[in-house]
């Protein structure tokens, strides 16, 4: 059967994107493997023909990157939970082994309208290793059967920090998709946003808000912003009280809680290795968190996720005057960063390798970082910049097809490589010779030229020779 390629899928450049979309609160391991997948599982299964009759058979087909690297990153999981009615923001990630062994034991699947039908993975999941559909790395084909009807067959493709494009328009779920509004400031460059910023004499933070105010009131805005933050730190806080072995097979030990515990023992220092010791705990402790599944930010991606809370409790923890203002500010401007890379070029590693996850997770710290501190607009842009030059080429080669190594220290270097980027940014005065665009689209080429198996396929690097060493 062929594939449907997202032909209706509107110029991203385009699109207005509200912070909402760069920062969502949902579940690991991963936002293109996970969140997407349950969110695409979740519209297919509220489809009216599925709603209004059982299916006979239901099939879901999984390709490219989802299927090498799907068992790994809880595909399968995902899709169990979407077809069931769960959303990543409202499943309790403590709940998800039982409501998947429930499954799995009985051979059946609650479907979201109601109804239940059969379902045995090894007929109705399907892996198709090796086989790509053109739309995207990241694809799924689900095909219900029905005895009084034609089939129902739908593409989707996860496309990047948990956003799905489908073939499904027309929908209620799609239509709320498209329903965007227009708004006051809008940009899809760095050279736009800069120039918005001297015509407006707004700093990034006011312009991003400003563009908010077009979905919601502000006090609508600060509170999500609020509950993001509020997210990563308690994140942050479990990471550092949970032990253990992570799943998956690979044996990696949970390091955050013997690390914090380190820390408290010596007692607040002043050497700068102290405090870059702190700011890898809280990457690491996030980060081990979404690689066990836990309750994590999507910021921009989930492998990507340690980041962004590492530079902001960096913020709040060791700077002279954070303010809840500032953090806001913080999140905001790293929102504005974020969608240039989501305009421009793509969050997915599965297209741009990891410097699309943690390259545009060190370049929106760092930018985000800047804004709290108050710096410039062009210092702003300068940071985000230097986060992502030096992020370049990274390859995403996860051993084993899990969200553990090298992505968990991954972020640590993601986080202290941000902090190092606003500094150096604060000390200049923004001029500099390599703009952000260009840095956006040397990433965006890089990853074209990247061969496939280093873009999260676990066919190349560390994930086929550390088993070597």
């Amino acid at each position: 059967m062929p594939a449907a390629a997202p032909g209706a899928r509107p110029d991203p450049r385009l699109t207005p994107v509200s912070v909402r979309e760069l920062f969502t609160i949902g579940i690991g391991p991963s936002s293109s493997h996970t969140v997407g997948p349950m969110r695409a599982a979740f519209r297919y299964a509220g489809l009216p023909a599925l709603r209004a009759r059982a299916p006979r058979t239901l099939v879901c087909e999984l390709f490219g990157s989802l299927a090498l690297t799907g068992k790994g990153h809880a595909t399968d999981v995902a899709v169990l939970l979407g077809l069931s009615g769960w959303e990543p923001e409202r499943v309790d990630p403590d709940a998800v082994p039982g409501l998947v062994e429930a499954i799995r034991a009985r051979g059946e699947l609650p479907l979201r309208g109601g109804q239940t039908i059969a379902f045995r993975e090894a007929e109705h999941l399907l892996l198709h290793r090796g086989e790509f559909l053109p739309g995207h790395p990241n694809a799924l084909r689900f095909t219900a059967q029905f005895d009084d009807a034609p089939p129902l067959v739908h593409h989707y493709y996860s496309v990047g920090g948990g956003a799905i494009v489908g073939d499904d328009a027309g929908t209620a779920d799609a239509a709320a998709d498209a329903d965007r509004p227009r708004l006051p400031y809008p940009f899809s460059s760095g050279a736009e946003l800069l120039a918005i910023g001297r015509d407006s004499g707004l700093p990034v933070a006011a312009l991003m808000r400003a563009n908010e105010r077009a979905w919601r009131p502000d006090v609508d805005t600060d509170a999500f912003l609020d509950a993001v933050r509020a997210a990563m730190f308690a994140c942050i806080e479990r990471g550092c009280r949970v032990d253990g072995v992570l799943p998956g097979g690979l044996r990696v030990r949970r390091r955050a809680r013997a690390l914090h515990d380190d820390l408290v023992s010596r007692g607040r220092r002043s050497d700068p290795s102290h405090i870059f010791e702190w700011v890898s705990l809280y990457a690491l402790a996030v980060n081990e968190e979404n690689a066990a599944g836990g309750r994590v930010v999507t910021a921009p991606t989930n492998g990507a996720s340690g980041v962004l809370p590492a530079v902001l409790k960096y913020y709040e923890t060791f700077t002279e005057a954070p303010t809840l203002p500032g953090s806001r500010d913080f999140l905001l401007t790293a929102a504005a960063i974020g969608l240039l890379y989501k305009k421009r070029a793509s969050l997915s590693a599965a297209e741009m390798g990891c410097q699309g996850e943690v390259g545009v997770a060190c370049s929106m710290a760092a930018a985000g970082l800047v804004a709290a501190l108050g710096g410039s607009n062009a210092q702003i842009e300068n940071a985000a910049e230097i986060g992502m030059e030096h992020n370049l080429g990274l390859t995403c080669d996860p051993v084993g097809g899990l969200v553990q190594i090298p992505c968990i220290e991954r972020n640590t270097m993601g986080a202290v490589k941000a902090i190092n980027a606003a500094y150096l940014a604060l000390r200049s005065d923004g001029r500099h010779v390599v703009s952000l665009d260009s840095v956006i689209e040397t990433m965006r080429q890089t990853g074209e030229d990247m061969r496939p198996k280093y873009k999260e396929t676990s066919l190349g690097g560390l994930a086929v020779n550390v088993v070597e060493c």
